[in-house]
């Protein structure tokens, strides 16, 4: 049998070698950055990329480039990447590929988004946290988890907290599970921009502006449809927007649960919502979100929310104290000083040129069940006109199909 012995030299080296990994982690070590960039940079379709536990500090973004990686830390509290006093790169870690999957290791304070995946198909995140550590600034990167015109996308287990713009965001992309993940003192704490099929559950939205929002924006590469928010915890969302000034959520009203604004096909249902201060649900057209494209809106943009069926939730309170003049001053004069907003609240704004008999076409209804009111705020008309009648809500619509990922993501 061979055996190893180990000479004072060898063990001056290990020494060394342990010394030079120290260095690295608390001091933030530009070989260290060197050493991942390059393995970055040399990664194969199939590599595993794995980083110690640690609390190294990085200037510098990272990116990769190649299909078929993994990137795995030892866990999100001990393997944790530190932006701190990043000084180039916009983002903490770029990538452009397919195939890619990053698990248990955390991104600190980068200077702008946290990790944006972009192009790529069948990405899994998993056990990844996000935190901006001097809590909610407009300076704070504006997205935390950012995939965007991805297919096949799985979010799960991960944690992101004061992202200026959104925490979990996914945009223009297809196919999209977003699971059993926490976001806390975000603008929108989990957003699904013009993307179609998405399944978002399990999730606890708490502490940020919004909690949940399903969004659709003009001049973008596709419009959005076919998403599912249920079995969430959507409670107390009433932080102070601290989003940059014209970002499409500077206008989301402190205190708002789950916010829809112009998608079509919408499910909410089997939620806890409460404890917002402007409303529970909202649900709103292109119009209200005061957010204007210099370059005008694309004729074939739909700016109206339809087919929105909610139903099914568990409702706490909320709407006593809306955030915006002209919210406070609707509230007051419908329910009075002491009164509040009702669960859902719609800004009535509705396409007039396909209705029929006074209401939109069957499938492009708002069907509300299970809340204690609808409030219509005529926002057409400058709120002059809010109407409480909920007959027109009394409705059902055909249940969405479960979003099925396929292939599977790797355990």
């Amino acid at each position: 049998m061979r055996k190893w012995i180990l000479t004072a030299a060898m063990a001056a080296a290990l020494a060394a070698c342990g010394q030079q990994e120290a260095a690295d982690t608390a001091s933030g070590g530009d070989e260290f950055q060197a050493r991942l960039q390059q393995q970055l940079l040399d990664a194969r379709p199939g590599s595993v990329i794995d980083i110690p536990a640690g609390h190294y500090h990085l200037k510098r973004g990272l990116s990769l480039r190649t299909d078929g990686v993994t990137l795995r830390g030892a866990g999100a509290d001990k393997t944790v990447l530190s932006f701190k006093g990043q000084v180039v790169g916009p983002e903490g870690l770029l990538v452009n590929a397919s195939d890619f999957t990053i698990e248990n290791l955390s991104l600190e304070d980068t200077k702008g988004d946290a990790l944006k995946i972009n192009q790529g198909r069948n990405i899994t995140i998993r056990g990844v946290r996000v935190a901006w550590t001097d809590g909610p600034r407009t300076t704070n990167g504006a997205y935390g988890l950012y995939p965007v015109k991805t297919q096949n996308v799985l979010i799960e287990h991960s944690t992101v907290i004061g992202a200026s713009d959104a925490g979990i965001y996914v945009g223009q992309s297809n196919n999209i599970v977003v699971r059993n993940n926490h976001a806390e003192q975000n603008v929108a704490g989990i957003e699904i921009e013009n993307s179609v099929n998405a399944d978002v559950y399990d999730n606890t939205a708490t502490k940020n502006t919004g909690g949940i929002l399903v969004f659709n924006m003009p001049n973008l590469s596709q419009a959005g449809h076919g998403t599912r928010v249920f079995k969430n915890k959507v409670l107390d969302n009433n932080t102070d927007n601290f989003a940059a000034r014209g970002a499409a959520v500077a206008s989301v009203p402190r205190g708002s649960g789950v916010v829809i604004n112009s998608n079509d096909k919408v499910e909410i249902f089997d939620n806890d919502i409460g404890d917002h201060k402007t409303a529970n649900v909202i649900i709103s057209s292109y119009f209200s979100t005061n957010y204007y494209n210099t370059r005008g809106v694309a004729a074939d943009y739909n700016p109206y929310p339809k087919g929105i069926y909610v139903y099914d939730n568990r409702f706490g309170q909320g709407g006593d104290a809306p955030d915006g003049m002209k919210l406070k001053m609707l509230k007051t004069a419908v329910y009075g000083m002491g009164g509040q907003f009702p669960d859902v609240l719609w800004d009535g704004y509705v396409d007039s040129t396909h209705l029929v008999n006074g209401l939109p076409p069957d499938g492009d209804r708002i069907c509300i069940q299970g809340a204690n009111g609808v409030l219509n705020a005529d926002g057409p008309h400058d709120y002059k006109n809010p109407s409480t009648d909920t007959k027109a809500y009394q409705c059902t619509l055909p249940k969405l199909p479960a979003v099925a990922l396929n292939p599977q993501p790797k355990a």
